[in-house]
């Protein structure tokens, strides 16, 4: 679907859905207005029934209104004062949920007027236009019966003059990084016998291929060993399904320019290894590659947007299976740090795929890093399915991407890196455990990968909670955190 900006008097526009704003008590908002006068009182007349009062989200589609070149008028209601983010979203996602049903090419949104908390005219647009490209995602590919082609193709998001500028921009960031979203989510749902480390490594090439300025380097097997990256062959020993760690440096900025990296957990199916899970929602586990999806997800938006940056994506990709040959608890392996590690739990994998992942960033000379993983279930139990964890080496890049998930509205909740937790990962047989038992399980892991980040300023986001839906008919992916890593990267590159 296309969403385009426009400054023009939205009553003067031929369509066939006109979406403008009512607030409580039926008050009703400046371009709401207009159509009642231009249509001789016929809106005021119909909400004088009591149909719509004007609380936020509610909405009500009227036909028919006289003396407009809209065939039809969607009221929304937006309260009687600025609207938070979330009420904000649920008016789109209403007006989004609406428009779906209805026929017509085109839908014309003129809440220009409508103010949000703590968002100027970027901010506020950016959030809806987002709401509105994502509800049109679908993911039926292993369907029969494909979903309904939908008649709507294109949105006018209409725009006072002075606000047009920032509601351009709005929209260009908008659009990538829902394109980046929607790779993010494919790519999570996808089940496991597609989506495996070599499929990965194959589209990360093809994106290479596709790009110029992006260049793409698939490690295998042989590779990891060579350069000893033992806890990483570790957790892909036990499968069929070889280990892959995808390189993807992306040169938008200045050749001596020190680079950004993102590093995602790509665990492609996690059965636990020989520590196995309950069978009940294993399938799940499929979804344990969405650390790396996002940072496809996020490299999609940035190739997009072509920001004056640089950046390297690295995404470790190995499936986790239990076989004659898998990992065992008790096992010690060597890592590319040189740094010894006694695996506990082989459920405790993805952690080990990241610190020689962690350790091999150090080649770049990172201005930083920041690891993106569905690590924990503690984090699932401290922060719910709203907000992702946080944790830092560095101050400045902790508040950076607190920051960034404000504004994207793609929150994260920074916990705590006390040297007392270090001490629960002590092992008496290496130089540390894989697990530090089942207080602060979130944190531990965290200190664990902060063993392995000495080098450069690093971040950990633990996503566990929020990379997708569990249970039911919407369950999936969510694409999150694109819209945070995407507003990090644009707001170290001013755009």
């Amino acid at each position: 679907m296309e969403l385009v900006v426009k400054s023009v008097n939205p009553e003067t526009l031929k369509t066939a859905t006109l979406v403008v704003a009512v607030g409580e008590n039926r008050a009703l908002g400046k371009v709401a207005s207009k159509l009642d006068e231009l249509s001789g009182g016929a809106i005021s007349a119909v909400l004088k029934r009591g149909d719509l009062s004007g609380k936020p989200g509610q909405t009500l589609l009227l036909h028919n209104i006289p003396n407009l070149k809209a065939e039809r008028v969607l009221l929304v209601g937006i309260g009687a004062e600025a609207l938070g983010d979330r009420p904000w979203r649920k008016a789109l996602a209403s007006i989004a949920g609406t428009l779906k049903g209805l026929g017509g090419g085109d839908a014309v949104v003129a809440l220009d007027e409508v103010e949000v908390k703590g968002r100027d005219t970027y901010a506020k647009t950016r959030l809806a236009a987002e709401t509105l490209l994502d509800s049109h995602y679908v993911f039926d590919r292993y369907k029969s019966k494909k979903a309904e082609p939908r008649a709507l193709k294109k949105i006018t998001w209409v725009a006072a003059k002075a606000n047009a500028t920032a509601a351009e921009r709005a929209v260009a960031h908008a659009t990538a990084i829902v394109m980046g979203s929607t790779l993010a989510r494919d790519l999570g749902n996808l089940p496991p016998n597609v989506c495996n480390p070599v499929f990965l490594g194959e589209l990360a090439t093809k994106l290479g291929k596709d790009h110029k300025g992006l260049k793409v380097e698939v490690l295998d097997e042989k590779k990891l060993a060579q350069l000893g990256m033992g806890s990483f062959l570790a957790v892909g020993q036990g499968s069929d399904n070889p280990p892959r760690l995808i390189v993807a440096q992306y040169q938008g900025g200045q050749k001596a320019e020190q680079p950004y990296v993102l590093v995602g957990k790509g665990i492609t199916f996690d059965t636990g290894g020989i520590s196995i899970k309950p069978a009940a929602s294993m399938d799940e586990m499929k979804f344990d590659m969405c650390g790396a999806a996002s940072v496809f997800g996020t490299l999609r938006a940035v190739l997009e947007l072509q920001l004056p940056i640089n950046l390297v994506c690295l995404m470790a990709c190995a499936e986790n299976m239990p076989s004659g040959k898998a990992a065992r608890p008790g096992d010690i392996v060597n890592t590319l740090s040189g740094q010894t590690v006694e695996i506990l739990n082989t459920d405790a994998e993805g952690r080990l795929v990241l610190c020689d992942t962690l350790t091999y960033a150090e080649r770049f000379k990172p201005k930083a890093v920041v690891d993106i993983a569905t690590l924990t279930g503690a984090c699932v139990v401290a922060l719910g399915a709203h907000t992702s964890g946080l944790m830092g080496n560095s101050d400045t890049l902790v508040e950076q991407l607190l920051a960034a998930g404000k504004q994207a509205d793609d929150r994260a909740w920074q916990l705590p890196l006390f040297d007392e937790y270090q001490e629960q990962l002590d092992s008496p047989f290496a130089d540390i455990a894989n697990i530090g038992g089942p207080k602060g399980g979130t944190i531990t892991a965290g200190c664990f990968l902060s063993r392995f980040a000495k080098a450069f300023e690093w971040a950990h986001l633990d996503i566990a909670g929020t990379a997708w839906v569990s249970g039911g008919k919407d369950k999936g992916a969510t694409g999150r955190p694109v819209p945070l890593l995407t507003q990090y990267l644009l707001d170290r590159a001013g755009a």
